[in-house]
Formats: C-alpha cells, sequence, structure tokens
C-alpha cells in the first residue's frame, strides 16, 4: 500500500524524519517494503526568472539571460516556444539531476546530469525545465502536462527550490499490511498506527455536511442476501456538476497510483485510499425503478462491467440491480450501463459491507478484479462503511460538485458499532509474552490504540473499537502490548521443561539432498512448480480416457482453470518449463524436480488422496539425446547403490522408439524417453527434449543401502572384445544381463559396435562388447579366460541362440 507522508500528516503530527517514521512503523508491526522521496532524481533545481530572451537566427533557440536569486545570474539555451522574458520557470544549474526524455520530450528514459556547455556557439551554463524534467503531471501541478516549460506565478520566490513548490520534497511509504489488520488497508487506518507509536493524538477527519430539503421520492434499497451484504448505504446526491477535481486531490490519488476521471469518480477513489472502503457512484437517471435491490444472480445472468468486459454469472455471484437489470458486480467493479458520464445530473453514492470470502471467491471465479475486490477480500468493516458515506458527502460538498439531499437509506443486519468490552488475565498476557511488561506501560499502550483499558488487580478491561474485529482473547492483547513496548525487551530462554534435541535431517531428506546434489553436479538445476495444473495438460500428454492420470483430484476454488486439478504426473509442468525457457533463447539445459503426484483413493472424494513423491527430470538442447538422460538417471541409480534395468516402454507422449521403462530389481520405477515431435511442435520448441520421472517412493526401501567395500585386486585386469550375432529384437540389455551372470569376474560389460547389413542375414544384427575381466585371489590366465569365453558363448547360444561372429 502506497502511503505519501504529506497525507499521513492530515492526521498525525509527525516530527520526525521520514527513515525514522519507518523504522517505527516496522517496531510495531508494519514492513516498509519500500520507501523514496517524490522527488528522489531532482537536484539543484530552482525557480529562475528570465531577465533577456534573445532568438538565435535560423533556429528554433532562444539566447536567455536567467536570474536565479542568490545563485546568480546565468546564461542558457532553451528551445521551448513557451519561454519568454519576465516568465519564471525551473532552472536546473551546472551538475543538477532531472529527469531525462526521448525527443518527443514525453518519453522517459532515465536520469540526466546538467553540464555547462554551448549549444550552436553560445554559452549555456543551465537549463530551464519542462513538468516532465522534473517527474511532475499535470495531476501533481497546474501547467506541468504542457510540452514545454513549466510556468510559475509571478509571485514565486526567485532562486527557492522547487521540490517544495511542486511537492517533490514529499515522501512514499510502500508499506506492507498483514493479512490480520485490514484496518489498516488506508491512509487512515495507518495514521491511528502512527500517532499510538509517536503517542500523538489523532486528528478526527471532517464527516460533516449539508442536506437540503430535497428528497428522492420513492427511492428504496432492498437486501434479499444479507448473509453476503450484512450493511448497505446509499445516500442520493442532487444537482452534480461533474468537472475536474482540484489540484491537491488530483495529487494525492496520483502519488498512490489512481488517475484522475471527475470528481464525483475521484471521491470515491480517493475515500478508499483514505478509508480502505471501496465505494460506487451510479448515475441516478440510469436506475431504472428507482430502487436498488442486492440479491444473489440468477444463472446465466450477463453484466458488462465499465472495462467492457461481458461476464455470465452463477447463483453464488452477488449483484447490485436497480428495478430492472444488474447495474455492478458487487465488491468487484460497477457496470457499464450505469457508469458516470459528463452528462449526470444526479448521483447515488453506495458504500456497503460485502462478505470477504464470496467477493475473493466471485473474483477468482469472473478472473475479475480491482482494488475493490481486493480490499473486500481482505476485509471491510461496518463501522468504516458509515464513516466513509459521511466523508464522501462532506467532498461533495466541499468541492461544489452537489447538492446532498435528505434520502439516506442504511439496510443493515443490526451489528453494534458501539466499543465491545473484553476482560483478560494480565498474567496470562504476560504469560503469552514471557516477560513482565510494567501494568502503567500496558495501560499506557492500550490507551494509545484507544482500547480505553481498565485495570483491576490482575484484572484488564478494555473497550474494543468496531474496526478491531480481529481483537477476541488475550493472546490478541498481549499482540497489541509487546509490538508497542518493543520486541528487543523479549530475550531468548527455554521453555519450562525444554530439552535440547539433536535435530538434524531424517533418512529420508538426506537420500533426497544426495539426489539432489548428484544431479546438479551433472550440471542440472533444480526447478519448482505448483502441485495443481491444467486438464489441458493430460489432453497434450496423450493419456487415454481411462488412464490411471486422469483420475484427479479437482480443486474447489481454483485460482483459474490452468490450475484447477490436483497433477498426477510432473512431466506436464517440466514440458512447460522446457518450453518456455527456449522461447526465451536458452537452448540448452538440464532440470529437475522433486515433488509430489496425488492419486485419490475413490472418486469423490472420501479420504485423504495417496501422494508420490517423484522426481522428474528434463534435458534440452543439440547436444542432448536419449543416452545423456539415461546417464543422469543411472547417476541415481549410484547414489542410492541400486542398478537400473532399462526395457522397451510406451508413453503417449514420448517418441515411440525412444522410450524405455526403468526397472530396479524386478519392479518398474520410472520411465525415460525423447518428448513426440507433435508436443515439441505444440509447445514451439527449436531443439529435442527429453524428459524422466522416478517413484522415489518405491525407490525408498533403498534409502538405507551403503556400499560394500571390495578390496582392489592384486591382479591386472584382462579384456576381451567378442563380436555376437543375434535376432534383431534382441536388446543390448539382455545381453549384458546373461554375459555378468555367466561369469563372476565379469566386472564390466561395454558395447561398442553395432552392425546390420551383409553377410549378416537381414533379421540378425552384430553388437560387439568389451568384457572386462577382475581377478580376485590369483592372476587369470589366458587359458583361464578363454575357458570363460566358452562357457559365456555355450550359454548365449543355448539360451538366446546368440552366436560368435566368424
Amino acid at each position: 500500500m502506497l502511503v505519501p507522508l504529506s497525507w499521513l500528516k492530515d492526521y498525525v503530527d509527525i516530527d520526525i524524519e521520514p527513515k525514522e517514521l519507518e523504522k517505527k512503523l516496522f517496531s510495531c508491526g508494519f514492513e516498509v517494503e519500500e520507501s523514496w522521496e517524490v522527488g528522489k532524481d531532482i537536484s539543484k533545481v530552482v525557480v529562475g526568472q528570465v531577465e533577456t530572451c534573445e532568438a538565435i537566427p535560423d533556429t528554433h533557440l532562444h539566447a536567455c539571460t536567467v536570474n536565479a536569486g542568490v545563485h546568480g545570474t546565468f546564461k542558457v539555451v532553451c528551445g521551448a516556444d513557451n519561454v519568454q522574458t519576465g516568465g519564471k520557470y525551473p532552472l536546473a544549474l551546472d551538475g543538477a539531476t532531472v529527469i531525462e526524455t526521448a525527443k518527443d520530450h514525453v518519453t522517459v528514459v532515465g536520469v540526466a546530469t546538467i553540464k555547462k556547455g554551448k549549444l550552436r556557439g553560445y554559452d549555456s551554463e543551465g537549463m530551464l525545465c519542462s513538468g516532465v524534467e522534473l517527474g511532475v503531471t499535470e495531476d501533481m501541478y497546474e501547467g506541468a502536462g504542457y510540452n514545454g516549460l513549466l510556468v510559475f506565478p509571478e509571485d514565486t520566490e526567485v532562486g527557492a527550490d522547487v521540490k517544495p513548490i511542486l511537492g517533490l520534497d514529499d515522501w512514499i511509504f510502500d508499506v506492507s499490511i498483514t493479512a490480520n489488520r485490514p484496518d489498516c488497508q488506508s491512509i487512515y487506518g495507518l495514521a491511528r498506527e502512527v500517532a499510538a507509536v509517536l503517542e500523538k493524538p489523532l486528528k478526527e477527519p471532517d464527516l460533516s455536511y449539508t442536506e437540503d430539503d430535497t428528497e428522492n421520492e420513492g427511492f428504496t434499497v432492498s437486501v434479499e442476501a444479507p448473509d453476503l451484504c450484512p450493511r448497505y448505504i446509499a445516500h442520493y446526491v442532487h444537482d452534480v456538476k461533474i468537472g475536474q477535481s482540484p489540484r491537491w486531490m488530483r495529487r494525492r490519488l496520483a502519488l498512490v497510483g489512481n488517475n484522475s476521471i471527475s470528481n464525483m469518480v475521484d471521491i470515491t477513489n480517493y475515500i478508499m485510499r483514505e478509508f480502505g472502503q471501496p465505494m460506487h457512484a451510479f448515475d441516478g437517471s440510469f436506475l431504472e425503478g428507482n430502487k436498488i435491490v442486492v440479491r444473489r444472480a440468477n444463472d446465466g445472468e450477463k453484466i458488462v462491467t465499465l472495462d467492457e468486459k461481458e461476464f455470465t454469472l452463477k447463483n453464488d455471484n452477488l449483484v447490485i440491480c436497480d428495478g430492472v437489470k444488474p447495474v455492478a458486480l458487487a465488491g468487484i467493479m460497477g457496470g457499464l450501463n450505469s457508469e458516470i458520464r459528463d452528462t449526470t445530473t444526479a448521483v447515488t453514492f453506495e458504500c456497503a459491507k460485502f462478505a470477504r470470502d464470496n467477493i475473493r471467491k466471485s473474483s477468482r471465479a469472473l478472473g475479475q478484479s480491482s482494488d475493490s475486490s481486493a480490499a473486500f477480500s481482505k476485509g471491510v468493516y461496518e463501522y468504516t462503511t458509515v464513516m466513509a458515506m459521511k466523508r464522501a458527502l462532506h467532498l461533495v460538498e466541499e468541492l461544489g460538485c452537489g447538492k446532498i439531499s435528505k434520502t439516506h437509506v442504511d439496510v443493515n443486519t443490526g451489528n453494534s458499532l458501539e466499543k465491545k468490552e473484553m476482560k483478560a488475565s494480565i498474567k496470562k498476557v504476560n504469560g503469552v509474552l514471557g516477560i513482565t511488561v510494567p501494568d502503567e506501560d500496558i495501560v499506557r499502550i492500550l490507551t494509545n490504540l484507544n482500547f480505553e483499558p481498565v485495570v483491576n488487580g490482575d484484572e484488564l478491561t478494555i473497550k474494543v473499537p468496531a474496526y478491531r474485529e480481529d481483537m477476541e482473547d488475550y493472546p490478541d492483547i498481549a499482540e497489541e502490548v509487546i509490538r508497542m513496548y518493543g520486541y528487543d525487551h523479549v530475550h531468548g530462554t527455554f521453555l519450562e521443561g525444554a530439552a535440547v534435541t539433536m535435530g538434524g535431517r531424517n533418512q529420508k531428506q538426506k537420500a533426497e539432498l544426495r539426489i539432489k546434489r548428484a544431479l546438479c553436479a551433472q550440471g542440472a538445476n533444480e526447478c519448482m512448480h505448483y502441485s495443481f495444473f491444467s486438464p489441458s495438460d493430460l489432453n497434450l500428454l496423450g493419456y487415454a480416457d481411462d488412464a490411471k492420470e486422469r483420475e484427479v483430484v479437482k480443486i474447489l476454488n481454483p485460482i483459474n482453470e490452468d490450475l484447477s486439478v490436483m497433477r498426477t504426473t510432473l512431466a506436464a509442468q517440466m514440458i512447460h518449463a522446457i518450453s518456455r525457457n527456449q522461447k526465451k533463447g536458452t537452448l540448452e539445459g538440464r532440470l529437475y524436480e522433486v515433488g509430489n503426484r496425488f492419486f485419490p483413493k475413490s472418486l469423490p472424494l472420501t479420504d485423504y488422496p495417496d501422494e508420490k513423491v517423484t522426481l522428474c527430470i528434463g534435458i534440452f538442447g543439440q547436444d542432448e539425446d536419449f543416452y545423456t538422460l539415461k546417464g543422469l538417471c543411472d547417476n541415481v541409480a549410484d547414489t542410492l547403490h541400486v542398478s537400473f534395468k532399462y526395457e522397451a516402454g510406451n508413453k503417449p507422449f514420448l517418441h515411440p522408439y525412444r522410450t524405455a521403462k526403468i526397472l530396479c530389481d524386478g519392479v518398474e520405477v520410472g520411465y525415460l524417453g525423447q518428448i513426440t515431435y507433435e508436443i515439441q511442435d505444440a509447445e514451439d520448441m527449436r531443439v529435442p527434449a527429453y524428459v524422466a520421472e522416478l517413484d522415489l517412493d518405491a525407490l525408498s526401501k533403498y534409502y538405507e543401502n551403503v556400499p560394500a567395500f571390495v578390496p582392489l585386486s592384486k591382479f591386472d585386469k584382462q579384456k576381451r572384445d567378442l563380436a555376437l550375432i543375434m535376432d534383431k529384437t534382441t536388446t543390448c540389455g539382455e545381453v549384458e544381463e546373461a554375459i555378468y551372470s555367466s561369469c563372476k569376474y565379469v566386472t564390466d560389460v561395454k558395447l561398442f559396435d553395432v552392425y546390420e547389413g551383409l553377410p549378416i542375414p537381414p533379421t540378425k544384427k552384430s553388437m560387439a562388447f568389451t568384457i572386462t575381466f577382475t581377478p580376485k585371489d590369483e592372476e587369470l590366465t589366458d587359458e583361464v579366460i578363454s575357458g570363460y569365453v566358452d562357457k559365456m558363448l555355450r550359454k548365449l547360444q543355448f539360451t538366446m541362440g546368440i552366436e560368435l561372429r566368424s
């Protein structure tokens, strides 16, 4: 939330520096994410008066002599069309900093430092500035929007710093408000806290206004959904004169990020920022039936909002209607059919409290958000609703943009706006804090926070204002006390009966960390995605209708359709991540993610779903292939001290001839393969991509595996090369497994050649392997190794029909 210091000063006499105020806010629980001076990029700019102004021949430039008061008189070359003798303008002195603009003198491109120099042979010792070059808009200062010099009034002091004149000496605080303090989502709400922490009196806003005898006869308000709208206030304003708001209001709105639209609309935006209360103004001439009805929408009912978007509504959406049609999405945005126009002469102000959960759900479901929906989603109190309407009517009278009738309707459920009494034990309050706060400090703090405390022995009685609905019991009182008393009073001690524990990671965490480190060592980067994805992702992957992955857990209140079901595979999000990287010009990379997949035990849900911890690996690039991904999977196996076996597999989203299932001790634990060309094209990939998934839950039984120590052989290893002829359907893995099992001294089998063609029969292929024999207790002679090879060949021929190539 953006908070101008000058606006805060309307309600509190702040006599400390902005940075000190920032620390004070932080100390009482409000983080200032950023603070800056409005004119932070402007320096050494003063008011200058042009004493002489002569045109430079054959140019649009003028050679001027500018009086800067105590700073001296300077020669300045100026190209603005409104420079003239006697005029007072901003003068940037030598070494000044101003906003740098492009050639159009409007587009901001950075910050420039002014230096002395020559233009067309004339000395120029500074620069006369426009409003844009000082970071000032038309809303902030009259005339600043003109594409020429900013003109000061005749009575402006020559040589004065322009910052106070233009309001550039103001400060903006970007304050982070926690979800439990919606009462502070406004300038006035935060001013209450500033007053408390500075122990200064809080100035009350002017809520006075004068009603005339005019009445909007027959006007009615009915609330058909009081559970969703416990309070609705409407007030009729007539003889409305639509025009521009005064500069002080436009400036304040500009500082908090609002554009000025017209006086009546600006008032509602001003109230939103000042009190955190969303308001709406209806053009009275477009309210058919002279009535307002607050109700649930009819299924299929439509509305076009102010931003010209059409929405089809459901029964759980709340709408504001006139006697015929919806004219606003309650708490979200007004309707286009009742907006304030230049021709508006009568306005009905709306100020209401809506149920926060309903506004939040409607905003998400419709994909329509606004400042109003954000405020209602966090919480708006009826106390503020009443105050905000009075303040809005006061501003109408102050701005002279309308007359206030006596037609005022307040429909509510009878909730009291008076303070509620709460009692608590001081001993319990101190027990929460772990320290003893003196009674006089507790009374002082709670008095500053407007709780009217009374202490009677151990009993503390406070009166809770209607805007503090978060106050429920003594722990809340303890929080209020300590944030003002100071967290530095709390010293670290053990809880009673506490003991030191060893701590550390469990076996699962250790194993997963080893896997992550092993993948990182191979150049892979960890990524993280949401635990939910879109049903369209399953369509992208081509899963059949009866596939297990189609049995998904649906989210009741999804953020949007793309995040509406719990994921049953990590592959879809990995494919999207690879695609995003390639679209941004990253054409090679290795990624991995450890996350959960969710499988319901039954549908509809009657119990929590099964969660399977899964490792997903994705690689892409011209130098990556099936075997580099297989190498990463083997690296995972080595980390767990197991071995994987690979067999031909099938996945609808993977290349049919470059896909394998992964087995460990005969149990399938995952798959790997190349993403199909169709999906690569659909995702706009420019280089090949590969993906693998491993079920870490299935591999968790190996987490405690430890490597067995095997002493190095004292004897030399022996190698033999064998070229074998076999059926084309025989896989390399099957041959390797058969070779290993034929002799206990075989420690390594590597394929180094595959050949098909004459003189080998068409149904056959040749595969050549290097086989390593490692002696254990004695040296293996050539004769002994030849015997092992003969035995190996006989087994291969008998079991698999494999023969030695001649």
